[in-house]
């Protein structure tokens, strides 16, 4: 009972912190609001805390599914009309994540001192949840790989919104107040909702699909897009509840983290992402010949950030969200691939 209390405590306190957020105009501010007001909990207060309290893993599973349907629900028959195009972008993506990862790697292991797994597993430029699911397994760091990853949305989701509004002289993204989700969703469609999302969630089990709770719906919510069979429309309310359970659960796997290590984590974040985005901008200059999008929107479609604030971004530029989330959701397929594919180096150097 103490822990529902304090879990039922924590969704309200970053409800009301993702709601302040929203107000000050912060990118993602029901995602970001509750996972730093939770984050500080977990590392200054941990003793306030039932002893080995851990926030409900079904309650954040159920939720991120929902953000996977929104997501999904952007491909749509339309996109595919650009398909030449992605064989170029695609490859590059493919380059760029590898690159990424070998620069993150040298910053990690060599600048950070950090252990081969967790300097590696914290290195990737996406796959947030199947970096720290795999990082685990393999015996990394778990309180250093949560840092490193989450440290590198933020970053991004913050840094990269901010300078496209200071260039384009207006705020872009959700803190110009775009947002994926609609406000007039019929209560009668969220049976459909919930049959859809956990038949994506089962089915991506099923099929071992890499983090199945988020990639199952958005697969599914995909599916039924392209299809015409039934389009999946999230309310606002319910993204927002996802992002506010989301924050909290991720906020609270700083738990054990000390401000010195923190503090350190966020110097080593920012030369990584600097990196990152700088090679994200040479690869977009790289392709920008080869394809009928502008600079600026490929520069979002290579950014190491956030699948949904990144489409956002894309919304306020008046570009196709699809487009941006096709190349997001490959960059995180990529990801994987490395990593399997690197896992065996990684297990006989460790």
């Amino acid at each position: 009972m103490a822990n529902i209390l304090v879990t039922f405590g924590l969704i309200c306190l970053g409800a009301l912190t993702g709601w302040a957020a929203s107000l000050l105009g912060l990118p993602l501010p029901y995602l970001i609001g509750p996972l730093m007001i939770c984050a500080a909990i977990a590392t200054i207060l941990p003793h306030r805390l039932p002893e080995g309290y851990r926030f409900s893993h079904r309650l954040r599973t159920v939720f991120i599914g929902v953000i996977g349907l929104m997501i999904g629900a952007q491909v749509t028959p339309e996109l595919f009309a650009q398909a030449p195009e992605f064989v170029v972008t695609f490859t590059a993506l493919t380059l760029f994540v590898g690159v990424c990862l070998a620069f993150n790697f040298w910053v990690f292991r060599r600048l950070g001192g950090y252990d081969r797994v967790t300097a590696f597993y914290s290195s990737t430029p996406g796959g947030l949840y199947e970096s720290l699911a795999l990082g685990e397994a393999a015996g990394g760091d778990v309180a250093r790989l949560t840092l490193q990853q989450f440290l590198r949305v933020i970053v991004v989701v913050t840094a990269l919104p901010v300078g496209l509004s200071l260039w384009l002289g207006e705020p872009v993204g959700s803190s110009g107040g775009m947002t994926l989700a609609r406000d007039d969703v019929p209560w009668t469609d969220l049976p459909f909702i919930v049959l859809a999302g956990a038949a994506g969630y089962f089915g991506g089990r099923l099929l071992r699909f890499p983090a199945a709770q988020l990639t199952g719906p958005m697969a599914a919510a995909a599916i039924l897009s392209v299809t015409g069979l039934f389009h999946v429309d999230i309310p606002v309310w319910l993204v927002n509840i996802a992002q506010i359970i989301v924050g909290c659960a991720l906020g609270m796997r700083f738990t054990g983290l000390s401000r010195g290590l923190i503090l350190r984590g966020a110097g080593l974040s920012l030369l990584s992402v600097g990196g990152m985005l700088a090679l994200a901008l040479v690869f977009a200059v790289a392709v920008v010949p080869f394809v009928a999008e502008p600079i600026d929107v490929l520069l979002i479609s290579f950014a190491p950030g956030g699948v949904t604030e990144m489409s956002l971004v894309a919304l306020s530029l008046q570009a196709n969200p699809a487009f941006v989330t096709l190349h997001h959701i490959f960059r995180i397929l990529m990801t994987v691939v490395w990593l399997m594919a690197s896992a065996p180096w990684v297990r006989r150097n460790f």
